[in-house]
């Protein structure tokens, strides 16, 4: 995705109405002496591609943790499609399942074969018949090149192909949005480059998505939005030209100077 094509995304999605929208979130610990997250409102729309930045404790993780309930905020209001759900009234675990979620390592099941670890969740969760999880399954599993390790294990993959699955096999909940957690920083370097096609995939396919990650080629690449962050706080969003041909803030040329 070039730079004018993430122009045009923005403009696109700028009249759409949020598929999420986080008001006033905040995050202490330590009874209120570390402020994880200060006080962030986003909104998010649907077909967005939304990379977050940020020095490490900058709070982008703890946000993203935050937008399915990993992390339970201390204050403010997170709304997906007209539901709060920080209400308690809300099931966190149907929200959940509209929310796919790739993590720094693969949370695979050692035990269990690909195939078996990519339909275990359908079934159980929405009811799918094995016969239709496994065809969605091999079909995700054929769009990342990995259709002939359907019957392996997680041991013998490689880490790039082990997050592919990871993120794969997220995609058979049928998501509306993904969530990526700093997804290649476990990886090898030569392995980076496989799972950010993936991505890439996605994001050309439409998918709302969200991500936390220091490689700033695939920021400038893909996201229609670029978010810095630091002390809790978001500091500056644009696309990407605006935030790395023209950032705005000190900090934000400070950070840019130092990872560019």
């Amino acid at each position: 995705m070039s730079a004018d094509t993430a122009s045009k995304t923005v403009a696109a999605h700028g009249d759409a109405a949020p598929i999420i929208q986080v008001r006033g979130l905040k995050k202490h610990y330590n009874e209120g002496t570390v402020h994880a997250l200060d006080g962030v409102d986003a909104d998010i729309r649907r077909g967005e591609v939304v990379v977050i930045i940020g020095p490490s404790g900058s709070g982008k993780s703890t946000f993203l943790r935050s937008l399915n309930l990993l992390e339970e905020p201390s204050e403010g209001s997170i709304v997906v499609d007209g539901v709060d759900i920080t209400d308690k009234k809300v099931n966190i675990n149907l929200h959940r399942r509209r929310m796919g979620m790739v993590f720094q390592h693969f949370n695979l099941f050692p035990h269990m074969t690909i195939l078996r670890n990519m339909t275990i969740a359908p079934m159980k969760l929405l009811g799918k018949s094995r016969a239709e999880a496994e065809a969605q399954a091999l079909e995700l599993l054929d769009k990342v090149g990995l259709r002939d390790r359907a019957d392996a294990y997680p041991s013998q993959l490689s880490g790039g192909q082990k997050q592919r699955v990871a993120i794969v096999r997220a995609l058979c909940m049928d998501p509306e949005v993904m969530l990526f957690d700093e997804p290649t920083s476990a990886l090898d370097p030569e392995m980076v480059g496989e799972v950010l096609e993936v991505m890439k995939s996605l994001a050309r396919d439409g998918m709302t998505m969200i991500t936390v990650t220091h490689e700033m080629g695939f920021a400038h690449e893909v996201a229609s939005r670029v978010i810095f962050m630091d002390g809790g706080r978001i500091i500056e969003e644009g696309t990407p030209d605006e935030i790395f041909k023209n950032p705005q803030s000190d900090r934000l040329k400070s950070f840019l100077a130092k990872v560019l």
